[in-house]
C-alpha cells in the first residue's frame, strides 16, 4: 500500500490544481483557433501544445527535472534560447529572407505609418508606468503594441526576464488574433468612402535598389540604435542573402528550415514557461490588459496618421487610411486584413502590395524602439 500511495503522488492527478486545468484549457483553445480559425497556425499550434506540456502536474520537490523552470531540466536547456533572446535574432534572419521591401522603396512615405503605428508602445509604456510597472517591466509590455512577437521576447530578455512568459504569450496572442482586433477599430476610424479610396500603382523598383537597401538601411537604423543591432542585422542580412540572387541556398535554409526551427522551439517553449504555479498571477492577467490596449492604439495610430498625411497630399498621392493599420508587425497578417477589407467595399481595390509597405517598416521600427528603450532602460 506505501508503494501505491508512493506511485500516486508522483502522478499528475495527485499534484493537479484549478490553475493547471484553466491553462490546459488555454492550451486547447489556442490549438483550435489554429486547427479551425487557422489563426497563425504556425505559432498557435505550438504554442498550445507548449501549454499543454507546461502544465502537466508533477511533484516539484521530488528532483524529477521536469519542469521548464527547474535547472538541469531538458525544457529548461531549450528555454535557454528564449530567456538569453537567442531565437528572436534567428527568426529576423528567416523573415529578411522572405521579405520583399520592393513596396517599400516604391513609395517611401508609407514608411512614416510603421512608425507611426509604434505609438502605442510608448504610450502603453506611460500608463504601465502610472500603474505600478518599473521602467524596464513597462517598456517590455510597451512592446506588445508593436505586434512583433521575437522583438517582445527580445527585449523582455534584457530589461525584465521575469515577464518573458506572459509577454510572449500576450505578443503572439495578438498577431494571431490580428483578424479579430483590427477590423472593428479600422471601421471606427474611417468612412465607406474612406476604405474604397484607390492608390496609385507602385512603380517597379530595380534589382540594385533592391540590393543596396539592405546594406543603407542596416547602417541607418543601427547607428541610430545600436541596442537593435541584434534583430535588424540579421533582418537585413537575410534580405541581403535573397536579394543577391548570389546566395540562393543561404537564402532558402534561412526562410524555410532554419525559421521553422527556431519557430518550433520558440513557441513550444514560450508556450511551456505558462507554468500555472508561476504564470497565473495578476500582473499576468493585467500584462495581457494592457497589451490589448497598446496593440488597439498602434492600429488606431496606424489609421489616424494616414489620415493626416492626406491633408498635405495631392489627390493622386493620397493613402487609403486603411493602410495605416498595417504599421503593426505582424508580418503579413495586418497587411491581408486592409486587402481584406478593401475588397469588402470595392472587389476591384487591391491594397496588398500597398499595405505590406507600412507593414515591413513597421517590423523595423518596433525593432528601432526595442533598441531605443534598452538604451535608456538597461542599466537603470
Amino acid at each position: 500500500m506505501e508503494g501505491i500511495k508512493q506511485f500516486f503522488d508522483f502522478t499528475g492527478f495527485a499534484n493537479l490544481t484549478t490553475g493547471h486545468i484553466i491553462m490546459i484549457m488555454v492550451g486547447i483553445l489556442f490549438i483550435y483557433l489554429a486547427i479551425k480559425k487557422e489563426y497563425e497556425p504556425l505559432l498557435l499550434i505550438p504554442i498550445g501544445f507548449g501549454i499543454l506540456i507546461g502544465n502537466i502536474p508533477f511533484l516539484e520537490d521530488a528532483g524529477l527535472k521536469l519542469g521548464i523552470y527547474e535547472d538541469g531540466s531538458v525544457m529548461n536547456y531549450l528555454y535557454y534560447g528564449v530567456v538569453k533572446g537567442i531565437y528572436p535574432p534567428l527568426i529576423f534572419l528567416g523573415i529578411g529572407a522572405m521579405t520583399d521591401f520592393s513596396a517599400l522603396l516604391s513609395n517611401p512615405k508609407l514608411m512614416l505609418l510603421g512608425a507611426a503605428a509604434q505609438v502605442g508602445i510608448f504610450i502603453t509604456f506611460a500608463g504601465a508606468l502610472a500603474i505600478g510597472f518599473t521602467q524596464q517591466q513597462a517598456a517590455s509590455i510597451g512592446i506588445i503594441g508593436g505586434a512583433d512577437g521575437p522583438t517582445a521576447i527580445f527585449l523582455s530578455s534584457r530589461l525584465a526576464p521575469e515577464l518573458i512568459g506572459p509577454i510572449a504569450i500576450a505578443a503572439y496572442s495578438y498577431m494571431a488574433l490580428v483578424p479579430v482586433i483590427q477590423p472593428p477599430i479600422i471601421k471606427l476610424l474611417t468612412s465607406p468612402s474612406e476604405r474604397k479610396m484607390r492608390m496609385k500603382p507602385p512603380r517597379s523598383v530595380s534589382k540594385i535598389e533592391k540590393i543596396i537597401f539592405p546594406i543603407v538601411g542596416l547602417l541607418l537604423t543601427t547607428f541610430i540604435s545600436p541596442g537593435a543591432l541584434p534583430l535588424l542585422g540579421m533582418l537585413f542580412f537575410g534580405n541581403l542573402l535573397k536579394e543577391s540572387g548570389v546566395t540562393k541556398r543561404l537564402a532558402d535554409t534561412a526562410r524555410n528550415a532554419l525559421i521553422d526551427i527556431v519557430t518550433i522551439l520558440l513557441g513550444l517553449t514560450v508556450g511551456a514557461s505558462t507554468q500555472a504555479t508561476i504564470f497565473l498571477t495578476p500582473q499576468s492577467l493585467l500584462i495581457f490588459v494592457l497589451g490589448a490596449i497598446s496593440f488597439a492604439i498602434a492600429t488606431a495610430g496606424g489609421v489616424i496618421f494616414a489620415k493626416v498625411m492626406n491633408k498635405f497630399l495631392s489627390d493622386e498621392n493620397k493613402i487609403n487610411p486603411m493602410v495605416g493599420a498595417a504599421g503593426v508587425s505582424a508580418v503579413p497578417d495586418s497587411a491581408r486584413v486592409v486587402q481584406s477589407l478593401g475588397l469588402k467595399d470595392d472587389p476591384s481595390n487591391h491594397l496588398l502590395m500597398h499595405a505590406m509597405a507600412p507593414n515591413v517598416s513597421g517590423v523595423i521600427g518596433s525593432a528601432v524602439a526595442a533598441g531605443i528603450l534598452m538604451a535608456f532602460l538597461l542599466n537603470i
